[in-house]
């Protein structure tokens, strides 16, 4: 079986094309690697990345592109309303075929210590690559985002794992890590009201929200933790933004794992959500690449709800799964551009 290993790298630029062609080209001249998508979003000023390979030039191309962004992107400078940390934000490896879980971790902690001796940037690594239980949770390692970097990297608790403890004003951090495949799912509202978005996603997030007493205050356990009340959906992690470009809000999910939740079960769970809030939900889009096999079985389920046979070809299913999601409410879904099996 071939080695393939995917890599989705987040930059943080979404509006000036030239410096996102100029990081993307660094990957498509590496050798044994295929640029896939290139998705920027203005409002977000943030670009997903796709791109797969021998485990090798997986490597190589990760570390060139952030080389180029460390570059050509000031931090100091940006604004956007996706958390971010880093000028290359965060570099996850996914196994594909070929390779096994501890491969790609082996790429991330290799590709961490390049990035950190050679370009000075503090880099922490997260999900299955994490060096210790409290980074596993991307959201946790980015908590404070590039301006709470200063003081974060004071604290001996957050030294990076690879590269100084010093702040990069320019670069920021980097998050590098190894996890199973991710869909960047988000779920358009009826509304511009970002804080009814984020009350759906703290309702629907596994993580849910802190647990607070008649007072409003944070409750804490024994050893000083906060008490949270679990979300909704496992597997799920969500946040409210705004799109100023077209004037709604959105929750922005990732499913960490389709198979746990795909993304038909969080459509249907923000849109009882939603309704709840006197909102409803118009589309929803696929950031990056997303597996075959999660369409499949939204149109299987969507048909089975209608009392109709889901008995019908891959390409029916799949037209019918971009309906019934509203896929293409935002630009056009083209399957052959967004499903990962047909770009291979």
């Amino acid at each position: 079986m071939k080695e393939i290993v995917e890599c989705v790298p987040n930059f943080s630029e979404g509006v000036n094309n030239e410096i996102i062609k100029s990081i993307t080209s660094q990957i498509e001249r590496t050798e044994g690697v295929k640029l896939l998508n290139v998705d920027p979003n203005p409002d977000y000023n943030r670009t997903v990345v796709t791109f797969v390979g021998d485990p090798e030039g997986v490597e190589e191309a990760a570390y060139r592109a952030t080389e180029k962004a460390a570059e050509l992107i000031d931090m100091t400078q940006h604004h956007g309303g996706h958390p971010r940390m880093g000028a290359t934000d965060v570099v996850p490896f996914v196994p594909v075929s070929g390779v096994k879980m501890e491969d790609c971790v082996q790429i991330a902690h290799r590709y961490a210590q390049r990035v950190g001796e050679k370009l000075g940037i503090p880099v922490y690594l997260y999900e299955e690559a994490a060096t210790r239980p409290e980074r596993r949770n991307l959201a946790t390692v980015r908590r404070g985002e590039y301006e709470g970097l200063p003081e974060k990297l004071k604290d001996p608790q957050w030294r990076p794992d690879y590269g100084p403890s010093q702040f990069n004003p320019k670069s920021g951090a980097t998050i590098a890590g190894a996890r199973f495949f991710l869909i960047a799912y988000n779920v358009n509202l009826s509304t511009n009201d970002k804080d009814i978005a984020h009350e759906i996603a703290l309702r629907i997030r596994e993580s849910g929200r802190p647990l607070r007493d008649k007072e409003g205050k944070i409750v804490k356990d024994e050893e000083g933790k906060t008490k949270r009340i679990p979300g909704s959906l496992k597997a799920v992690k969500a946040i409210g933004v705004l799109l100023e470009e077209q004037d709604i809000a959105q929750v922005s999910i990732n499913l960490v794992n389709y198979n746990i939740t795909p993304p038909h079960k969080a459509f249907e769970e923000v849109k009882k959500e939603a309704k709840s809030l006197g909102v409803e939900v118009t589309g929803s889009e696929i950031v990056g690449l997303t597996p075959k096999e999660a369409l499949l079985q939204a149109g299987r389920y969507w048909l089975t709800e209608k009392g109709q046979s889901p008995d019908l070809s891959e390409k029916e299913l799949i037209e019918v799964s971009i309906d019934y999601l509203g896929l293409s409410q935002l630009a056009p879904f083209i399957p052959e551009e967004k499903i990962i099996e047909y770009m291979i």
